[in-house]
């Protein structure tokens, strides 16, 4: 496995590039937005194809490399179903699990130091994003965090987990690398409490100053979707009314970029093709799945996700290679089950 946990000083974050092999796909959590440069380098050394890039929560203290991430590699970006980011690839929640090639990450909802905060677990290791640090615990006073929340999550969901678990955050300020739950037990200060009251009372009176980049990360990282304006002026988007419109027409063919899970969490369009967006560059090659059908069928291939950013970037994908009049449903199946429209069994 490649595990490569990377610093960024200035904020003190760390970020994770996970692989099962050289070569292979990699996914990314906690990307910092000045550190693009570094990782996309290591992407390059180690013939990685970066496939999903995840942000535990939204983060205050920095600004987050999803966009700029998801621009230059095409990757799928993930945040908790709770996000108030207003576009993500695909949103998570407790139970689900995150793969990539080799790899899988088990969701964990737990919210605190913020309402949308996500731990991964991925087999000896945790990440726990900002809440539960080495020796800390993350903040709970903004981004509606809550102290009782976050006894909860730490005390009855991470503290639960084998005291071997190895714990990776997404800060520290003093040079600590790693942890494990039996020494965050044993040793963190904040977790020696005798109740929850003792420690929301705790949390309550830290009185620390806001973070110094939150008004400009917040904002920013709230704003991390891709643009879908523009397909819609070049007549390469549908509505999720002009799509239920369209249902059965002969002349389309819809196709599903979301994963299996995701299909058989929230169903999927009726006749729908699945070809799942990983693997895009390929099924639009001559030769591929996608290529073929259209070129045998000369139906108009229109992709849709979750919220359209997956399928925008298929869109594109497909100009690319000649598939000119592909589209896309903006918004995704989302918009689509709100403007009420029928839903298959995924």
């Amino acid at each position: 496995m490649i595990f490569r946990q990377l610093f960024d000083s200035v904020s003190g974050t760390y970020s994770y590039l996970l692989a099962s092999r050289v070569g292979g796909e990699a996914m990314i959590l906690d990307p910092v937005l000045e550190r693009v440069d570094r990782y996309c380098q290591l992407l390059r050394e180690l013939d990685l194809k970066l496939v999903k890039a995840v942000d535990t929560h939204l983060h205050a203290d920095h600004v987050t490399g999803l966009g700029e991430l998801r621009d230059r590699t095409h990757c799928i970006t993930i945040m908790g179903e709770e996000t108030k980011a207003d576009v993500v690839s695909m949103r998570v929640s407790d139970g689900d699990r995150v793969t990539i090639e080799g790899l899988a990450l088990d969701v964990m909802y737990t919210p605190g130091h913020t309402d949308d905060s996500y731990s991964y677990l991925m087999g000896d290791r945790v990440f726990t994003g900002d809440t539960l640090l080495i020796r800390g615990t993350g903040r709970t006073d903004f981004q509606n965090g809550s102290a009782r929340a976050q006894y909860e999550s730490i005390f009855n969901r991470l503290l639960k987990l084998p005291e071997e678990t190895l714990v990776f955050p997404a800060h520290d300020y003093k040079g600590d690398t790693v942890s494990t739950i039996g020494e965050e037990k044993r040793y963190n200060p904040r977790l020696q409490v005798r109740s929850v009251d003792e420690y929301v009372e705790l949390m309550n009176n830290l009185k620390l100053p806001n973070p110094k980049m939150m008004d400009v990360a917040v904002p920013a990282n709230i704003r991390v979707g891709l643009h879908q304006d523009d397909l819609a002026k070049q007549g390469l988007s549908f509505s999720a009314i002009e799509a239920i419109q369209s249902l059965g027409r002969p002349d389309i063919l819809l196709v599903d970029l979301r994963e299996t899970s995701e299909r058989a969490k929230h169903g999927t369009l009726p006749g729908a093709l699945h070809a799942p967006y990983p693997g895009i560059d390929d099924s639009l090659k001559p030769g591929g799945m996608l290529r073929e059908v259209a070129t045998a069928t000369g139906r108009r291939v229109v992709f849709f996700c979750a919220y359209g950013e997956r399928s925008a970037m298929a869109v594109n994908a497909a100009k690319e290679a000649g598939l000119a009049n592909a589209a896309h449903i903006a918004g995704g199946i989302d918009a689509w089950k709100k403007a009420g429209g029928p839903v298959a069994t995924g």
